[in-house]
C-alpha cells in the first residue's frame, strides 16, 4: 500500500493538480487537509470516476479533511473521540458606524471544527489531520491547539493496542526540531516551536506511535512547507511541518517514506508537498 497526506489549500482550486499526483504517484490512500469546502462541494464523483472512494469532512471555506482509497473504505468517523471544539466570538450589536463593537463580544459555543477524519482502508485505520494553527502563544487558538492535540494523544493511546495498524497523518502545524526550520531565531516566541507545542507533539511517541518520515529522512534543512512569499520556495526556507505516526505493527511493515519536493514547483501548488509513506503487503 502506498499511503499519502497532503494539505492541498483548497482542493477546488487544486482538483487536477491532485488528480495527476494520484495518476503519477500509484498512491492507494490520500489523506488531505485543507480541503476548504462543504461536504455538498466535494468532487466525489470526480475521485470516484479515478477509482477512489472518498470520505469528507467539511463545513465552510476553512478548514476541511479527508480520506480518499481505493483499497476500501469502512468505519469513517468525522471527528475523534473527546475532540474539543473552539469557540468562536460574535459581535451582536453595532457601533453608531455599523460595524461590530469590540465591547459586544461574546462567545459563542463550541464548534467541533472539520479537522479529523479516521476510515479503515485496505486493514489500516488511518487519520487524516490538520492541527489547529495557534496563530499567536497569548491567543485561546493557541490554548485550543494544546487541548486539541492532548485530546488526540488520549484517543490515539487507545488505539494502539498490539498489533493495531493506526496511521496519524497530516498537518501538525508543529515544528519538532530547530533542524526542521529554516530560521530558529526567526520563530523563537512564535508557536509552533514553544515547548508545550513539541512536547505535545512528541508525546504520541509515548503513547505507542513512531513518527515514520523521521525514521526514514532524517537529514536536516528537510521541508514539508514554503510560503508563498518572499521567494521562499526557491530560497528553500521551509518549514518541516506534515508527518506520520504509526503504530509498531504499522511501523514494521513500513518500507520507505518520500517527501514530494517537485509538487511545490510550477503554477497553482499548494505551499505544502505529499508526505508518502509506502507499507508492505
Amino acid at each position: 500500500m502506498r499511503l499519502a497526506t497532503w494539505n492541498v489549500n483548497s482542493l477546488r482550486t487544486r482538483l487536477d493538480r491532485v488528480l495527476a499526483f494520484l495518476d503519477r504517484s500509484g498512491t492507494d490512500v490520500l489523506a488531505l487537509q485543507e480541503t476548504k469546502c462543504r461536504d455538498d462541494q466535494f468532487p466525489y464523483a470526480v475521485f470516484e470516476a479515478a477509482g477512489y472512494t472518498a470520505a469528507h469532512v467539511g463545513t465552510s471555506q476553512w478548514n476541511g479533511v479527508a480520506i480518499l482509497s481505493r483499497v476500501g473504505l469502512e468505519d469513517v468517523a468525522k471527528a475523534f473521540p473527546g475532540q474539543p471544539g473552539f469557540a468562536k466570538q460574535a459581535a451582536t450589536v453595532p457601533d453608531a458606524e455599523g460595524e461590530p463593537s469590540l465591547d459586544t463580544l461574546l462567545a459563542l459555543p463550541p464548534q467541533v471544527e472539520a479537522r479529523a477524519i479516521g476510515a479503515t482502508c485496505g486493514g489500516v485505520r488511518v487519520w487524516s489531520l490538520y492541527v489547529p494553527h495557534g496563530r499567536t502563544l497569548a491567543d485561546p487558538h493557541y490554548t485550543y491547539k494544546l487541548a486539541w492535540l492532548e485530546a488526540l494523544r488520549d484517543a490515539a493511546q487507545g488505539w494502539a493496542v498490539p498489533d493495531a495498524q493506526v496511521a496519524l497523518v497530516g498537518d501538525w502545524n508543529v515544528i519538532p526540531l530547530d533542524t526542521d526550520v529554516y530560521d530558529p531565531v526567526a520563530f523563537a516566541g512564535h508557536t509552533h516551536v514553544s515547548p508545550a507545542e513539541r512536547d505535545a507533539f512528541s508525546a504520541f511517541g509515548a503513547a505507542g506511535y513512531t513518527e515514520v518520515s523521521r525514521e526514514f529522512l532524517p537529514g536536516e534543512h528537510i521541508y514539508t512547507y514554503w510560503d508563498y512569499q518572499q521567494l521562499a520556495f526557491p530560497k528553500n526556507k521551509g518549514l518541516r511541518i506534515d508527518f506520520a505516526y504509526v503504530t509498531p505493527t504499522l511501523q514494521a511493515r513500513t518500507t520507505g517514506v518520500i517527501i514530494d519536493r517537485d509538487e511545490r514547483k510550477g503554477k497553482g501548488a499548494s505551499d505544502h508537498v505529499p508526505v508518502i509513506v509506502d507499507v508492505a503487503d
